[in-house]
């Protein structure tokens, strides 16, 4: 890449990356602030982008830019993991500088063959060459998603959520980003009709306050009330470099979420009602904590009226280890817990499925790579999809745990039953992993887009943050300030019923999204001019 076109690629990538949680301290009104989205911007890299992949002289020399414009857009992302791998994992700055970076590019190379194969395009219409820049990116988008277990944070439709998150419930956010991409293409390429057309449209979108209800508000329902749910939320805020050491962050674990469960058992107003502790909330096995402790828990909880949701690694060297979350409803009248009173405490379990590389799996190969940090529990099994939920109080309450809300046709899978829907959805995270960074903010966004595709509240419980109650459309209603230890009451609204998303997704995945790019594609090339005969 020549130097100016270079340079503006990489201003255009990091652009992208800030459009999905503002991570500067500078605000602008309504329309630009800390952590939240910002859909304009996003667009506007996107326009960059289209209009130089339309000047590339070659194929190879498309695929460059398109390749450099994702490197610096998931760098820019995802640079947190650099805090993971040097602060907490022990790896040296600069192989933790080189592995973001590597993964970025590897990451990249989806996007550097869609603008390849785009550029065969050149010759076609206006109308196919959009088509067809829409479709590719958002294919590879899926493939970055789905491909060596996906990796899908930062897909640009995020920082469409207050724009374009009407579109959620219908084609979920690999749909709005199409949408985002083709009106960008629309902008780049088109005539001045099309491009008058498209800067109306874009500029009636993208101009919405960033946290303001947005389109969302006209959004007609999909979904019914089906109850409320009162909840309280525990946030322990310990460090991460303690929470694993057992001198400091394990005593304090236990003390701590151990009184806030007694607490909230005892507390009348959540009667009914739900407790969530976050993933790995007990950061040690239950069988390497005296009994004492379980016995003291169970008799308050069998005791109350109010059922908990913990986060706890479960398992064994024998029979391997899963990251995990068990439901604890009450008893009445109270009994005796008996000789294992975390066995008979836990009436429920969910066991972690989309597991993540390099931190609860290694891939083959990479075994070297993980000896050079320091994470404990880094192999673990993976749980059934779908899972059922936990029966409470009238409600079906399905968790799920740090990075599976990323995969929305994943947590979909429970919908293919109306009947047996989940009713709330619950997130429980440990982003301390990454410190008081833009993964805080970027991951709220991302169960906001969850919440919208599937119409149903979603309730995060995290360690350090973003600790939040999340409505059906998306609204962050109730959060608790970042880093600090408390605990967050709210009372939830329940759903039931199904959107046109978590119909088609439970039954097919993103096979239907896939095969619509296909079909623009196939549609887009009967319209390519006919080469003369020789």
């Amino acid at each position: 890449m020549r130097g100016r076109v270079g340079a503006a690629l990489v201003l255009a990538g990091l652009a992208h990356a800030a459009a999905l949680a503002w991570p500067f301290d500078l605000a602008l009104g309504a329309w630009l602030r800390p952590g939240e989205p910002v859909a304009g911007l996003q667009g506007a890299s996107l326009v960059v982008l289209v209009a130089l992949l339309a000047r590339a002289p070659t194929a190879a020399a498309a695929a460059v830019r398109a390749g450099g414009f994702a490197l610096a857009w998931l760098a820019g992302t995802f640079w947190w993991l650099f805090v993971s791998m040097h602060v907490y994992g022990g790896l040296a700055a600069p192989l933790a500088v080189a592995a973001v970076l590597a993964l970025a590019a590897f990451l990249a190379l989806d996007y550097a063959l869609a603008a390849a194969l785009w550029w065969r395009w050149r010759h076609a219409g206006v109308a196919a060459r959009v088509g067809a820049f829409a479709a590719l990116w958002t294919l590879a988008e899926m493939a970055r998603g789905v491909l060596w277990t996906g990796f899908p944070w930062g897909a640009g439709g995020y920082a469409q959520i207050e724009a374009l998150g009407w579109l959620a419930p219908w084609v979920g956010v690999y749909g709005m980003g199409a949408a985002s991409a083709a009106l960008a293409a629309a902008l780049a390429l088109g005539g001045t009709a099309l491009r008058a057309g498209a800067g109306v449209l874009a500029l009636a979108l993208w101009a919405v306050p960033a946290t303001g209800p947005g389109l969302v508000a006209a959004l007609p329902d999909a979904t019914r009330p089906a109850g409320t749910l009162p909840v309280r939320l525990l946030q322990g805020a310990i460090a991460q470099d303690q929470k694993f050491d057992t001198e400091a962050g394990v005593p304090l674990a236990l003390r701590w979420y151990g009184q806030a469960i007694v607490h909230a058992s005892a507390d009348p107003k959540l009667a009914g009602g739900l407790v969530v502790a976050p993933e790995t909330a007990i950061p040690v096995l239950p069988q390497d904590i005296d009994a004492d402790y379980w016995h003291a828990l169970a008799g308050a909880v069998r005791a109350g009226r109010v059922a908990v949701l913990l986060g706890v690694p479960l398992g064994s060297f024998t029979d391997g280890y899963t990251n995990s979350v068990v439901g604890w409803p009450p008893d009445e009248p109270a009994t005796d817990a008996g000789p294992d009173p975390f066995a008979a405490l836990s009436r429920y379990r969910y066991d972690k499925h989309h597991l993540v590389p390099f931190g609860e799996f290694i891939p083959r190969g990479f075994r070297w790579f993980t000896d050079l940090m320091h994470i404990p529990l880094g192999d673990f099994d993976r749980g059934a999809l779908p899972q059922p939920p936990f029966a409470w109080a009238g409600q079906r309450i399905a968790p799920n745990i740090c990075y599976e809300d990323l995969f929305g046709e994943e947590l979909a899978a429970g919908f293919r039953d109306p009947a047996t829907a989940p009713t709330v959805l619950v997130n429980v995270s440990n982003i301390a992993w990454f410190g008081d960074t833009v993964a805080i903010d970027q991951h709220r966004h991302i169960s906001r887009l969850r919440a919208l595709e599937l119409g149903r509240p979603m309730v995060r419980a995290t360690n350090t943050g973003a600790t939040a109650v999340i409505d059906h459309r998306g609204r962050v209603v109730a959060e608790l300030p970042r880093g600090q230890r408390g605990v967050l009451d709210a009372t939830v609204e329940a759903r039931t019923g199904i959107t046109p998303y978590a119909a088609w997704a439970a039954r097919w995945g993103l096979w239907p999204l896939a095969a619509a790019c296909v079909a623009v594609l196939a549609l887009g090339r009967l319209g390519w001019p006919r080469r003369s005969a020789p």
